[in-house]
């Protein structure tokens, strides 16, 4: 009887763990370690400070950019949109700011950075895009480059984290307000 309660449960809860996002923290690639730095170029031109690359972030970064390659979303939900297949709440994000607050609360819900975060995303149908491509698709978008250097509704952000991904056919990027407990990550 134990013995068919383990393969019963083992049969169950198997496809579930198969179909979950990889939530690990890998180091960054040389192409994420460029976005990194153009990013801070493109700030430091504009007399902004340099952001202290946090780990957290970048795992939060790396899930997402996961789980947006692997799990497409519904056509009503944007890139900022997280699938039900991973260790975190679902959120189908709109562009009228629908589930914002399940998507600023990733951060808190996959690792210890309690604070909240904001993402931008990148997407292009060739996987081989530059890191400047990224950053030269954002510097298009009048909400994304007000958020990489603090306008509009950034103004009165400092941003003392930040987390990057680069992986398929997409580049995130997350910035929050507090630093990171788990310390920063060294790009040389």
């Amino acid at each position: 009887m134990r013995t068919i309660f383990f393969l019963l449960t083992f049969l169950i809860i198997s496809p579930a763990l198969l179909a979950q996002a990889d939530t690990s923290l890998r180091a960054m690639d040389d192409r994420e370690k460029e976005l990194y730095k153009l990013i801070m170029e493109y700030r430091k031109k504009k007399w902004l400070k340099e952001i202290p690359l946090s780990p957290s972030l970048t795992k939060v970064a790396q899930c997402h950019a996961r789980d947006l390659n692997k799990y497409p979303r519904e056509k009503k939900c944007n890139m900022h949109s997280w699938s039900k297949n991973g260790p975190w709440k679902p959120v189908c994000y709109t562009d009228t700011h629908k589930g914002a607050e399940l998507m600023w609360s990733k951060p808190s819900e996959l690792t210890a950075y309690t604070a909240e975060g904001y993402e931008i995303v990148h997407w292009q149908s060739n996987s081989n895009f530059t890191a400047q491509d990224a950053l030269d698709g954002w510097k298009s978008s009048y909400g994304h480059n007000a958020c990489i250097l603090n306008l509009g509704m950034w103004k009165t952000s400092k941003w003392r984290a930040i987390g990057i991904a680069v992986e398929g056919n997409y580049a995130v990027v997350w910035f929050g307000k507090e630093t990171d407990p788990a310390g920063e990550i060294s790009v040389e």
